[in-house]
């Protein structure tokens, strides 16, 4: 019996899972709140279940692709299911397909319960954003609130080049021009080049893996652009120490003068388990560039010291560590104590905190940020 794709889809979309895993030599696997379900009510997926997807929904070019890279990236729509993002791969000489669900609707960055910073910072008019964190811990959908926020509000010319493009975006107060690599051009960094000559105000750029696309999204927010991508780093720390290491050492100190000058903001997140409710709640670190930051970019040897900058930051600027995330959630009730400390970065400092003992990083800022940040956002924290 062949693969009813879409009657899988469709079960989980209505089960709210986030990804889909067809294997041969196993039933489809849900991943629902970050755990895997098997799904064994459907039959043990064959090689030539796969093999027949692959030829029914792939493109020539993606056809190509696959075969020329054992691997490739595509979305799939279906009516009154929705969208999905692909990636079909090789795996002990079968073909396995690993999908993700995209939300039908943007959510905002209010509803996703980001912090609300992020609604300044979408608006700056340029620099480099970049927004980062593990696969999986939603950063595609935090880049599309953003996103979202600017055209809304501003009248810009917005560019995306995407692999492949997620969310659909549609115009509203701004123009917007959606790029997918493979199809509309060839490469994260040919995409980047020619938005250049497109006449854009923001492009987004789905993710910085190389040297020539991080040197021209810096290139391009140095002459006056807003410039969002990715990353898969943890914390504003490693972030930087990432994009410097894309390039040789004697281009180094260049790059890190380059940075500290046109480097907004950097928002790092992991989904959480929520203790609440069903789903999962990001936890944030939220670093934006000042006077202070930029010494500490510009300095290797001071770059350590960013995270103590990040937990004092929080007035004016807005800025918040990790473990000020999660002890913020902990104190609405949204995560146990438990799920706190297991995700805390400095475990014994957030639980002193916990236990009221005004101790370690941070020192009275935390006290500001604990009645501030939660005064602000007890009435407009939501569910799921």
């Amino acid at each position: 019996m062949a693969i009813e794709l879409e009657k899988i889809l469709k079960e989980a979309r209505d089960k709210e899972a986030s990804d889909i895993h067809l294997k041969p030599g196993r039933p489809p696997v849900l991943r629902i709140h970050g755990k895997l379900y098997p799904q064994d009510h459907y039959p043990v997926i064959r090689p030539e279940d796969t093999e027949a997807l692959i030829k029914k929904h792939l493109t020539p070019i993606k056809l190509k692709e696959l075969e020329e890279k054992m691997s490739a990236d595509l979305a799939f729509s279906f009516s009154g299911i929705g969208r999905f993002r692909v990636n079909v791969y090789r795996q002990r000489g079968t073909w396995a397909f690993a999908i993700r669900a995209i939300p039908p609707f943007v959510k905002t960055i209010r509803e996703l319960n980001l912090p609300k910073v992020l609604e300044k910072l979408a608006l700056e008019d340029r620099g480099l954003i970049l927004v980062t964190g593990v696969a999986g811990s939603g950063k595609s959908t935090t880049l599309a609130a953003m996103l979202d926020h600017i055209n809304r509000i501003k009248t810009v010319n917005i560019i995306t080049i995407e692999d492949p493009i997620e969310y659909v975006l549609r115009d509203e107060k701004s123009i917007i021009a959606q790029r997918e690599i493979g199809l509309d051009t060839r490469s994260f960094a040919d995409g980047l080049r020619e938005a250049l000559r497109q006449d854009p105000n923001v492009i987004m750029v789905g993710e910085i893996r190389d040297r020539e696309t991080a040197e021209i999204a810096l290139l391009a927010a140095e002459t006056g652009h807003l410039v969002f991508s990715t990353l898969h780093t943890l914390d504003a720390t490693e972030t930087i120490n990432r994009i410097v290491s894309l390039f040789p050492p004697y281009q180094q100190e260049q790059i890190r003068s380059q940075l500290a000058s046109v480097l907004r903001a950097t928002i790092s997140q992991r989904l959480i388990p929520r203790d609440d409710t069903f789903g999962r709640i990001p936890a944030c670190e939220v670093m934006v560039n000042t006077a202070r930051i930029r010494e500490m970019i510009i300095d290797p040897k001071r770059t350590h010291e960013i995270a103590d900058a990040i937990a004092d930051g929080y007035i004016p600027y807005g800025m918040q560590s990790f473990d000020q995330s999660l002890f913020y959630f902990w104190k609405l009730g949204v995560i146990s104590k438990q799920t706190a400390l297991e995700n805390a970065s400095k475990r014994e400092m957030l639980e002193l905190r916990m236990k009221g003992i005004a101790g370690g990083e941070g020192g009275k800022n935390w006290e500001i940020f604990e009645r501030m940040a939660i005064r602000e956002s007890r009435d407009r924290l939501k569910g799921g």
